[in-house]
């Protein structure tokens, strides 16, 4: 079987049909969106499409018709008007500092002064004049009203946020760049708007009362990402060669690509969405690796965790929270929460009519071992070099059901964590715990297990055993053995025909590492 051309690396919806490479038809929601509407705002995580959204959109206002031929559109659409297009794409340049977002104004600005026979005037920092002057350029020459598409609005503020002087002086600039979007409402016949978050303080949100903000709309929550009924449809042969070079059934296959990339909803009755990056990389590779997560690690993020001292294991059940937690401008957030779902890193697992709420957690694997990884220097105080030392060998010991090799190890490391870092408390002490095992062994570990009575600590299946973990702080390992009986954390795991284990855990504070431990069969 020919192999087909993946869109890797191409956000241009004309370069994906002009080269035949492989297109996931969204453009029946094109067709809705100029059917019901005029301004739009869409918050995606980064890599999610919203780039060839936009494009999709500039062929189709620029009346491209042969580009969609044999799409869904093509069978709705009648009239293909060509209306004059403005497309900015903020991504074009990281604004660590301010004159850079000048640059980059005023190249885009002035390549449509120049199209339209405007002077430009570099010097001048009247982005809103010129933007404005542009638009009715535009559409007095053209005799039809303008469409304006700005892909990644926010990218200025996200690059900037951790310097204040410089976001101010950014969000000033932004809030005039913008402010045409409104004054020209008469001369605009359609406006899209994609970004990660949302900044109340550029007047968009607040000026804009024709504002249709669709990124929590359930007939839109399919728009960018790949859902399961589009991988089943558009990649049948190309599951079902990944599956032969691994060496598994497509099922099998089909779980593993939905338990590593699958798992993110943006409304209320969502269908799961893919990550469209990973899933059309493992596809190509035929591998499963984390491919979305080591394309940008959110650094700030971690670090706004570690400040506000929550917990990481939270995510991984997940935890309760209306709009007003998670949906809300950045600059406004108490919490690094909003910025976590709006970024990708946790998503809503579910809806609860009761107190109109949310379950957020992390969305897939992928999110979950890529961010547990990203936070364990910020709690071990440790460079990542000997963090992954570490891992490997303690992952190695787990495998080969060497227990008391695992828990020596971990007993060094934990020795070897600086005595100048903070206060370790228990939550502290459970965290690294948590992102221990979760990162070492993400398959075979269950972190906190539910059970009827309660829940153990970490259990460790492998193929010939399960162990299960009981943790103490200055306490005995015989009352965590205990512990293990009393709450019988191991009846759940007695039909599998495997060795049980129970494994006792105490730390000690002023060691401040693992004491002792003991391991009885069950």
């Amino acid at each position: 079987m020919a192999q087909r051309r993946y869109p890797i690396g191409i956000q241009t919806f004309s370069k994906i049909r002009e080269f035949n490479a492989i297109y996931v038809d969204k453009t029946q929601y094109i067709y809705k969106l100029v059917s019901e509407g005029k301004v739009y705002f869409l918050s995606r995580p980064r890599r999610f499409g919203k780039s060839l959204l936009i494009s999709t959109l500039d062929s189709y206002f620029s009346g491209d018709k042969e580009l969609f031929q044999g799409l869904t559109i093509e069978m709705l659409e009648t009239e293909w008007i060509k209306y004059p297009v403005l497309h900015f794409d903020m991504s074009m340049a990281k604004y660590h500092e301010e004159q850079n977002l000048h640059a980059a104004l005023n190249f885009m600005l002035g390549q449509y002064e120049a199209q339209y026979g405007l002077e430009t005037d570099k010097t001048s920092r009247a982005y809103g004049t010129r933007l404005t002057a542009i638009i009715l350029k535009a559409s007095q020459q053209t005799g039809r009203k303008v469409v304006v598409l700005i892909d990644e609005y926010d990218a200025p503020l996200l690059d900037t946020m951790v310097d204040d002087a410089t976001f101010q002086l950014m969000r000033n600039t932004m809030r005039d760049f913008y402010s045409p979007l409104k004054a020209c409402d008469a001369y605009l016949q359609f406006v899209f708007l994609t970004g990660i978050t949302k900044f109340s303080q550029l007047s968009i949100f607040s000026e804009l009362n024709n504002l249709n903000n669709i990124s929590m709309d359930n007939a839109y929550s399919g728009i960018c990402g790949i859902t399961k009924t589009e991988v089943l449809s558009n990649f049948k042969d190309e599951l079902a060669e990944m599956s032969a070079n691994l060496h598994i059934t497509v099922d099998e296959l089909f779980e593993r690509l939905k338990q590593k990339f699958d798992g993110y909803h943006f409304s209320k009755n969502s269908e799961d969405i893919y990550n469209p990056f990973s899933l059309l990389n493992a596809l190509q590779d035929n591998a499963l690796d984390n491919y979305w997560f080591t394309s940008g690690t959110p650094t700030h993020l971690a670090e706004q965790i570690y400040k506000y001292k929550i917990d990481p294991r939270t995510f991984d059940d997940g935890f309760a929270a209306t709009t007003e937690m998670f949906d809300v401008p950045t600059e406004t957030a108490s919490s690094p929460i909003p910025i976590l779902y709006q970024a990708g890193y946790l998503t809503i697992k579910s809806y609860r009519e009761r107190g109109n709420s949310y379950i957020l957690g992390y969305p897939n694997e992928e999110v979950r071992q890529g961010f547990t990884k990203c936070l364990m220097p910020y709690y071990t105080k440790q460079g990542v070099d000997k963090n992954d030392t570490f891992l490997l060998n303690f992952t190695d010991a787990l495998y080969d059901n060497n227990i008391d090799m695992a828990l020596t190890l971990m007993r060094a490391f934990m020795s070897s964590i600086p005595y100048d870092a903070e206060k370790q408390n228990e939550l502290h002490y459970r965290t690294i715990i948590y992102l221990v095992f979760r990162i070492a062994t993400p398959y075979f570990v269950s972190c906190e297990e539910r059970s009827a009575a309660g829940r153990s600590d970490v259990v460790v299946e492998t193929d010939e055993a399960v162990y299960v973990f009981e943790f103490k702080l200055d306490g005995s390992v015989d009352e965590a053995l205990r512990q293990i009986d009393d709450k019988g954390y191991l009846v759940p795991y007695s039909a599998k025909g495997k060795k049980l284990y129970k494994v006792g855990v105490n730390f000690d504070n002023q060691l401040r590492t693992i004491a002792e431990w003991k391991v009885v069969e069950g």
